[in-house]
Parts: structure tokens; sequence; C-alpha cells
């Protein structure tokens, strides 16, 4: 089963080659073209991070007395 996480991993380098070869291939310069691409993988990465951060999926106990074995 194919998740968030991974469609993100995915897409980082298809980011990068992707795009900067299309921007290449149309005519602009290679650093900007490799610019332009690298934003849109920080931009995958800050999303996957911040909007769609990771989660903990086990439950936090509401018990925090300790525990006593006698």
């Amino acid at each position: 089963m194919t998740g968030y996480y991974d469609i993100v991993l995915g897409l980082i380098p298809l980011a990068l080659l992707g795009i900067s070869g299309g921007l290449y291939a149309a005519g602009f310069a290679v650093p900007t073209a490799v610019s332009f691409a690298g934003l849109v993988a920080v931009t995958l990465i800050g999303h996957a991070l911040f909007v769609r951060g990771p989660t903990d999926s086990t439950p936090v106990p509401t018990d925090t007395r300790p525990f006593n074995a006698d």
C-alpha cells in the first residue's frame, strides 16, 4: 500500500530531475533550472514535515501515576 510519504519520497527525485531537465530543455541555464527544481523539492519536503507531519500512532497513557508492584 502506497502512503503519502512514499509518494513524497518518489516525487523528490522526480522533481529534481524532471523539472530541471524540462527547464533546461526550454532554454534556461543549468544553475537556474536546478535552483527552481530544488525549490520545488524543498517545498515537498516542507509540506511532508510541517503540514502533514508524521504523528505517533501509539496512544498516550492518561494515567501517569507510578506503578507499584506490591
